[in-house]
């Protein structure tokens, strides 16, 4: 699937064609809908010169939730670590 923008829409914008795929990317990513690397392909920039970007824009690189922190907490329990 391809998507097409119009020109008279990247133009109001006021970004370039790359700026514009940054901003999308990085609203995906920010959001859970794409994973880093995806994120990177649509961006067209390399794994570290993207989370360069959002380290800049204090993007999370890892979302780590409460939940995640209780489970860690229950298997670290579970192996006698706690």
């Amino acid at each position: 699937m391809s998507v097409i923008i119009l020109d008279d829409i990247l133009q109001a914008s006021g970004l370039t064609e790359s700026e514009f795929r940054q901003e999308i990317a990085l609203h995906l990513f920010g959001t859970g809908r794409l994973t880093l690397g995806y994120a990177c392909q649509l961006a067209q920039m390399q794994t570290n010169a993207f989370r360069q970007l959002l380290k800049q824009r204090n993007i999370p690189l890892y979302s780590y939730e409460v939940e995640d922190f209780e489970l860690d907490l229950k298997n670290l329990r579970e192996l006698g670590r706690l």
